[in-house]
């Protein structure tokens, strides 16, 4: 076959022979061009249409490209050959002989008026077209191509049957022009804004007038029976407008006719649409405020905001943007000018159209982000706003409203909360912030119509029947929420105008539609925004109750609703406090079930996911801040608190009395009841404080002493648990807070306990607990940490390599964020150690065995650690251990060799060759606050060690890095000084000395 033998290599174009080559060519591009070819063949094909393409005279190529063009009927070869003439005119135009080029525009003109302006030819190959015309005139025209738009314009009259296509092929290249060169939507290159600027020129002095004649003419000829022609030239028209002279279409002719096809309720509707768009470029024609006012007003667009309203929902975007431009003319001229005034005067008449459009149109339909800017714009204008702009505000309300408020089809997701009701939720969320920030805008300028806006809603809400209301209610609430976060706490307290009426209502309310999700959410966050009210006017107290404690809140069908209801109520709790003393008995008899059933055995639902600040926990939490109050009488105290525990202790042992019968699997539900109990013990504690429990009213610290016995035997049983062990240690956070020294004996058997089987997330939990134990009780825990002191180090070097302690601040897994977690802990567990008088622990003779190695960690972290903050920690024990180790001589010193290894290795590595290098940064916040505690460092060890220090550091290392002796000799000098200012001053300047000296030579050692 033929096609096997010219695929086999490129061919250039100078060397294809006439009618053969192009045969060929033409087999080869519909052979690459047939998805149903062979593989092999297609790839040989597309090689060889890329070599004609790239290889040889480019003028031969175009020769080659106008011949196929003129005799192939084949659309892929058509294709082919204008995207190659496209390409070649772009890159090659200089090297054209001067005889191809009139062939060149006579032929595109050729098609043009001939065989692809056919209705038939494909719209891809008439753009393609349209973008070789453009590129030419790009380059040819005026100077050397002068006639070339006007060569372009169908003439109606000689060519009658072929005109309405004529006509469209005419608007492509107009479109086209505009897309590849002449708009200013797009980024162009200094080459291409000067060719649009000079293409541009040559039309308004040559043109332009010509063409838009043809337009008015084309439209006004083809709007009956070709409307798709004068959709296409009303399309041209439209880019155009933004640059050519606004007296060419504003004028007794053309406007009349745009109007026309607008209102006619006969108009198609692609044309309407085509000539609103043109209406809509005059709106936006650049130009200062004055004359922009005399334009909009000679419009007279009252004529379109009269029409039906399905006829508005189809021109919202010609509404707007009239709006938004009079709005614009209004900012800039002002009420006191009578423009402006006229300005206002256009935007009002306006104002109805924008509402009804904003609140009915579809996305499709307009830009809803233009158009919350055109109405929070608007509002920002207002300061005093009379009451038509008041009806206005209401309007805008409603828009408000109507924008935010839920698609019922999706209620049922939404009440559930599946994926689709997640999504819904989601969107809805964003889609709601830009109208927030609206009606944040009408709260602060009309108040007062707010308030009556909000109060109709709520009333229209709480009277609709069943749950066909649930969006009202939820759009109501939600806007009576927000309306919360712009008033203020003083205006919350005070309940000014009719936000006292409000909230007395929101207290009272029983929505039928209360069991709804999204209802019940949005209503319990809404009392708790103004609890405040609630806190100045105490007679409705029992009302505030209610909300949170009956069906509405914890008693929720919902689960979601009732954790949330906990949560809330006990942040309530925490505000209200003392208030709420007299109602004690009312709370705990209201929330009894809800304790019974949170605890119970058995109870459990692994499907239902919730943040760990709503676990149901706070409503033990809100109990004990209650009964935690010493307003509560002592016996009354007790009583309640036995009441809590009791049970809640009973439910212990029995689960550790069948965990000894038979073994119990960390996921089973008994397990998962322990931990549920631990987690309401520790919240039910953090009502009580150490003062009351231990000084005041011993009796309840007897009982929560009882209650970590119990839960201590959970530990020893279930050790291995780690989700159970993490709840025992958060419990033990609390009982040190309120059972003081009393829990020691108890506290060394926890500690040894928690350290069994540690992994790094364990050991971080574990850290936190030990340094909240050393910072409460300091050396009187000394014993205790004698004792864990050697398991913890070891099990802490045991986890973290040497890898993790030269890794600095960053990293992205899981385990490596938690292995930096636990190295920051270690460092902060020594820190509290020597700051609180316990670095004797360290030299303990069970201890000793770690020393070297925390020296040596020590001394690396101060020197070399990437993050600053440690390395400032570590000098700091270094400090305090030169002070709690070291005697005026070396025969007095606790640990032999240390005033050596200081002297040699920390003063040396850390004070002096640390500093000396590039990245110690003194331009860094915290390097400034490291390279202070270093000062104080060198300034402890000249106190303490004096001239050992001095002979070493002084004489020896500033020697070796090349410090001269007259700046040694005052660094001398301010060392024996007291002012560690002037110290820290001088030695700044001294390394930065000491660096230029070193020409960046210097390596840290």
């Amino acid at each position: 076959m033929l096609i096997h033998a010219i695929l086999i290599l490129p061919v250039p174009a100078s060397r294809i022979s006439a009618s053969t080559a192009m045969d060929e060519l033409e087999q080869a591009i519909l052979l690459a061009h047939d998805p149903s070819s062979d593989p092999n063949l297609r790839s040989q094909a597309l090689a060889f249409c890329t070599g004609v393409r790239t290889s040889g005279d480019p003028s031969a190529l175009v020769r080659l490209c106008l011949d196929l063009l003129l005799r192939s009927p084949h659309p892929p070869v058509l294709f082919w050959s204008l995207q190659s003439l496209h390409d070649c005119i772009v890159s090659s135009y200089p090297s054209f002989p001067p005889s191809t080029l009139p062939s060149i525009r006579s032929s595109l003109l050729s098609l043009f008026s001939g065989r692809l302006s056919s209705p038939s030819t494909p719209p891809f190959l008439k753009n393609k077209l349209a973008q070789c015309i453009v590129a030419l005139i790009r380059t040819e025209y005026p100077a050397v191509w002068p006639i070339a738009l006007i060569d372009l314009i169908p003439n109606s009259n000689l060519q009658p049957h072929a005109a309405p296509a004529l006509n469209d092929m005419f608007a492509r290249v107009l479109v086209v022009l505009d897309d590849d060169l002449l708009s200013q939507d797009y980024p162009r290159s200094a080459a291409e804004l000067a060719d649009a600027m000079r293409v541009k020129d040559a039309m308004r002095t040559q043109c332009i007038s010509q063409i838009v004649r043809h337009w008015f003419e084309a439209v006004t000829l083809y709007r009956m029976s070709e409307p798709s022609v004068a959709v296409t030239l009303l399309d041209a028209a439209r880019r155009y407008i933004t640059w050519i002279d606004i007296g060419l279409v504003v004028n007794d002719a053309f406007l009349p006719l745009l109007f026309d096809l607008v209102i006619s309720p006969i108009t198609a509707g692609g044309l309407r649409l085509a000539a609103a768009g043109c209406l809509q470029s005059i709106i936006l024609k650049r130009m200062d405020s004055r004359p922009k006012i005399s334009l909009l007003r000679s419009l007279n667009l009252n004529r379109v905001f009269s029409l039906e309203p399905e006829m508005l929902i189809k021109l919202a975007s010609l509404i707007t943007t009239y709006a938004s431009e009079t709005l614009e003319c209004y900012r800039k001229l002002g009420s006191s000018d009578p423009d402006g005034l006229s300005s206002l005067e256009l935007l009002e008449a306006s104002l109805p159209s924008v509402f009804y459009v904003t609140e009915n149109c579809q996305e499709d339909e307009v830009d809803p982000a233009y158009l919350f800017d055109f109405l929070s714009d608007y509002v920002s204008t207002m300061k005093n706003p009379s009451e038509k702009q008041l009806s206005y505000l209401g309007q805008i309300l409603q828009v408000i409203k109507s924008q935010m408020s839920y698609d019922q089809t999706y209620r049922a997701s939404l009440d559930v909360l599946d994926k689709i009701g997640k999504e819904e939720e989601d969107q809805m969320a964003e889609h709601r912030k830009e109208l927030f920030t609206i009606f944040r805008g009408i709260c602060r300028v009309a108040p007062d119509a707010t308030q009556m806006f909000i109060r109709n809603m709520l009333v229209s809400s709480l009277s609709s029947p069943g749950e066909s209301d649930v969006e009202e209610a939820e759009i109501a609430l939600t806007m009576f929420y927000r309306y919360g976060e712009t008033v203020g706490e003083e205006g919350i307290k005070s309940g000014f105008g009719l936000l006292g009426e409000l909230i007395r209502m929101l207290l009272m309310a029983r929505f039928s539609c209360h069991k709804h999700r999204l209802v019940a959410l949005v209503y319990l966050e809404t009392v708790t925004k103004y609890i405040k009210f609630v806190q100045e006017n105490t007679q409705y107290i029992p009302h505030l109750l209610g909300a949170y404690l009956d069906e509405r809140g914890v008693h929720h069908s919902n689960l979601y609703v009732s954790r949330r209801a906990s949560y809330l109520f006990m942040r309530a709790v925490k505000l209200l406090k003392a208030k709420l003393v007299p109602y004690l008995d009312t709370i705990l008899q209201n929330l009894q079930d809800t304790v019974s059933t949170f605890t119970s055995l058995g109870w459990v639902d692994k499907e239902v996911k919730l943040s760990g600040t709503e676990d149901g926990s706070q409503i033990f939490e809100a109990i004990g801040l209650l009964i935690g109050m010493e307003d509560v009488p002592g016996e009354k105290q007790s009583n309640y608190l036995a009441a809590l525990l009791n049970p809640l202790c009973q439910q212990i042992e029995l689960v550790l009395s069948n965990a000894k019968l038979q073994q119990i699997d960390e996921s089973s539900t008994k397990v998962l009841t322990l931990q549920q109990i631990i987690m309401a013990l520790n919240a039910l504690s953090k009502g009580f404080n150490e003062r009351l429990v231990m000084s005041s009213r011993p009796a309840i610290g007897v009982m929560f002493k009882q209650t970590l016995d119990l839960v201590l035997k959970v530990l020893a049983i279930f050790s291995n648990v780690k989700p159970l062990r993490s709840k025992i240690t958060s419990f033990l956070h609390r009982m040190i807070d309120i059972l003081g020294p009393s829990i020691f004996p108890c506290l060394a058997v926890a500690l040894k306990q928690l350290l069994v089987d540690n992994e790094a997330k364990d050991m971080v939990d574990f850290l936190l607990l030990i340094n909240q134990t050393i910072s409460k009780f300091k050396t009187s825990v000394g014993s205790i940490l004698e004792d864990v002191y050697p398991d913890t180090a070891s099990r802490a070097f045991l986890i973290l390599s040497q890898d993790a302690f030269q890794a600095g601040p960053g990293g992205t897994t899981e385990e490596l964020r938690e292995l930096q977690e636990l190295q920051k802990l270690l460092y902060s567990f020594l820190h509290v150690m020597a700051s609180n008088d316990l670095s004797y622990v360290f030299l303990a003779p069970n201890c000793r065995q770690h020393l070297d190695a925390v020296m040596q960690l020590l001394l690396f972290t101060s020197s070399r650690h990437n993050d600053m903050q440690l390395r400032k920690a570590c000098v700091q024990i270094f400090v305090r251990l030169i002070k709690d180790w070291c005697g005026n001589s070396s025969s007095e010193d606790k640990l032999p060799g240390f005033r050596n290894f200081v002297i040699e290795k920390f003063a040396t590595d850390c004070c002096l060759y640390s500093v000396l290098d590039k990245s110690f940064d003194f331009r860094d916040a915290n390097t400034l606050l490291l390279f202070g505690e270093i000062m104080t460092a060198q300034k402890v060890m000249y106190d303490k060690f004096r001239d050992e220090f001095v002979m070493t550091f002084v004489s020896k290392n500033l020697s070796a890095v090349h410090c001269s002796q007259d700046l040694a000799e005052q660094y001398y000098q301010k060392l024996q000084g007291n002012d560690l200012k002037a110290l820290r001053s001088f030695y700044q300047s001294l390394i930065e000395n000491l660096r230029q000296k070193q020409n960046g030579s210097l390596v840290f050692r």
